[in-house]
């Protein structure tokens, strides 16, 4: 990695956003495991044996409460995930009233729900649903390698849907998975290409669960996840690039990296779904050695 990406980077991010501010997001898993799914990575699927219990879908209750403490914690967007290969209509009707009940506690909402259906977003926007995320996950070539259960133009089919319904779109990938640099380009040129960008794009690196079949894949060097992060910025200027996945396990001087090349996004709580994620005291300590604030 060079300093003249990094520099055209940070200039890219300095155009266009406070370079001392980040979004905080914390996101709730609202229906955990048995996705019938097979992603590489996912410690969901039901058929890759990880300890992830197969759980029933939470109550509005509990999740307004969530969103209550995400609030008092600073976040100010909050994302409800579901290991569906997509929600039934009965789900979907109960999820709605979950983004109302998010909407209440004055927090920017976000799902992801798996792939939707005809007319399925339409209800989503009209609950007052903010952001939709479904990740392209991997660049086509190295797709089929990581999913076989859904295509890439699965994916496309329902992100179209969303743009179409006036949700706004975050959509990004993972990196980390065994793929190459090259790859990773792709995947980042693929979702610049989108017309228009996401305007949210979660880049994650692999967190490696055991009994998932990418368990114990080589570590992707560090700094090709910041040179990831560079290239989102410099190719999506005016997106949200977060942070996602695997920030636990990263230090601290890499975060910093990450955020000068322009990152202003972070999932913001002890856990992402099933995996663990920095505390939230550890993020504000983060903050003030490096001098960022939260963007309200």
């Amino acid at each position: 990695m060079d300093n003249d990406l990094l520099h055209r980077a940070h200039g890219a991010h300095r155009g266009h956003f406070d370079p001392n501010a980040v979004q905080l997001s914390t996101l709730l898993s609202v229906k955990t495991g048995g996705c019938p799914e097979d992603c590489a990575y996912c410690p969901q699927a039901a058929r890759y044996h990880t300890g992830v219990a197969d759980e029933e879908l939470l109550s509005v209750e509990q999740v307004a409460a969530a969103a209550r403490l995400a609030r008092e914690n600073g976040a100010t967007r909050f994302c409800m995930g579901a290991a569906w290969r997509g929600p039934k209509q009965r789900d979907l009707e109960r999820v709605a009233e979950m983004i109302k009940a998010v909407r209440a506690e004055g927090l920017e909402t976000c799902a992801t729900l798996g792939l939707l259906k005809q007319g399925q977003a339409e209800q989503l926007k009209a609950a007052g649903l903010d952001y939709y995320n479904h990740n392209l996950d991997t660049a086509p070539e190295f797709y089929g390698e990581i999913i076989t259960t859904r295509t890439q133009d699965d994916r496309l089919e329902t992100l179209g849907r969303v743009r179409r319904a006036g949700i706004h779109v975050c959509c990004g990938g993972i990196v980390g998975m065994g793929e190459t640099r090259r790859t990773r380009a792709a995947l980042i040129a693929q979702l610049a290409s989108l017309d228009p960008y996401p305007e949210s794009v979660p880049v994650n690196n692999l967190v490696q669960v055991p009994g998932t079949p990418l368990a114990g894949t080589d570590r992707l060097d560090p700094l090709e996840f910041v040179r990831t992060i560079a290239c989102a910025r410099i190719t999506m200027p005016r997106a949200m690039v977060r942070l996602s996945a695997g920030r636990q396990e990263m230090p601290e001087a890499v975060q910093a990296l990450c955020f000068f090349a322009g990152a202003n996004s972070i999932f913001y709580g002890e856990k992402l779904l099933t995996t663990g994620n920095p505390g939230v005291e550890a993020d504000r300590a983060l903050f003030a050695k490096l001098g960022l604030r939260s963007l309200k």
